[in-house]
């Protein structure tokens, strides 16, 4: 059964961000972004630091290529983008000119057209991994749309914030123990604080 692992995105408004998007940073990454561009895979792990870097190296380490499994990133303005794809600056900034809202259909729009697409690739049966927060409309409600019941989320996710999910993942894939999945439809979207990861035998 073919998957898509659909990882939300990471934030571009805060100080990460600002210093790759720096002409003037003396740092290597940040050069080679203002010469050639970056993946946004490494463009969203060096903003959003431990979360995203957990999202991707999670998805990259069950997503079977083999069986035809895909990785895809939640973008403000562009749908869904392969993590791979090289992303200028002047991209960037248009994903931080759009707010990722259910209701402003420059974030809806795109994002419901790839997903139909993504949907209609992997074939009736396929399925799709939200690595992201399932407590707000702004990512399940498209996947549902499209999706229904075969939307499902890490179950350990509930009750944890954006760094404990990171370092759940990290761990998981350092383990080579995928985390066991629930479905979104009819989920719990909060619970009690989860345990800490160095409390989790």
């Amino acid at each position: 059964m073919r998957r898509v692992f659909i990882l939300s995105p990471a934030k571009v408004g805060g100080v990460r961000a600002r210093l790759l998007l720096n002409r003037r940073s003396p740092f290597a990454l940040a050069r080679q972004f203002h010469t050639s561009g970056l993946p946004l895979a490494d463009i969203f792990s060096f903003a959003s630091a431990l979360y995203f870097r957990g999202k991707i190296t999670y998805a990259r380490h069950f997503a079977d290529a083999r069986s035809g499994d895909l990785i895809r990133v939640i973008t403000a303005n562009a749908g869904l983008v392969d993590p791979d794809r090289i992303v200028t600056p002047a991209e960037l900034r248009a994903f931080g000119r759009v707010d990722i809202n259910e209701d402003n259909p420059r974030y809806r729009l795109p994002l419901q057209r790839d997903v139909k697409a993504v949907a209609r690739e992997l074939g009736g049966g396929g399925i799709a991994v939200l690595l992201g927060s399932i407590a707000t409309e702004k990512y399940r409600e498209v996947l549902l749309e499209v999706f229904g019941e075969r939307v499902v989320f890490p179950r350990d996710f509930v009750g944890r914030g954006d760094m404990s999910r990171g370092g759940l993942m990290l761990r998981a894939a350092r383990a080579d123990v995928e985390l066991p999945y629930i479905t979104v439809q009819g989920a719990v979207l909060k619970g009690k604080r989860a345990p800490r990861i160095a409390d989790m035998r």
